[in-house]
């Protein structure tokens, strides 16, 4: 899978949450101060070059909507992190988060409640 730089990935979270939207749509969504239209523009065609988004015909212009479910690249995402940082070791990442931010014993027990759910 390519990876998104964070100007991308942000123009997808709009795309996931309106599923489809036009540059217009996409631009009013983000957040100040707004990058240009142009800019944004840009970033939508890099995406439909990345295999992320297409778009259909509606008028002059185009209704842009992702090819990718946010659950599956957010699941690529974690699963690059987890074998670039922590060699491929679940554990080993649990075990740096739990470390460096302190994660009291309730909060991990109500985590593998529901990992437990999950399984059932």
């Amino acid at each position: 899978m390519k990876q998104l730089t964070k100007a991308e990935e942000e123009i997808m979270h709009v795309l996931w949450q309106l599923e489809k939207a036009n540059v217009k749509d996409i631009l009013n969504q983000l957040p100040e101060p707004k990058p240009a239209y142009n800019t944004v523009s840009t970033i939508v065609r890099i995406l439909e070059n990345k295999g992320f988004v297409d778009y259909e015909k509606q008028g002059k212009g185009h209704i842009y909507f992702p090819l990718m479910k946010k659950q599956d690249y957010s699941n690529q995402s974690i699963n690059n992190l987890v074998d670039n940082y922590f060699q491929g070791s679940f554990k080993s990442m649990v075990s740096f988060f739990v470390k460096k931010n302190d994660v009291d014993l309730k909060d991990m027990e109500a985590i593998l409640k529901d990992i437990n759910k999950t399984k059932q």
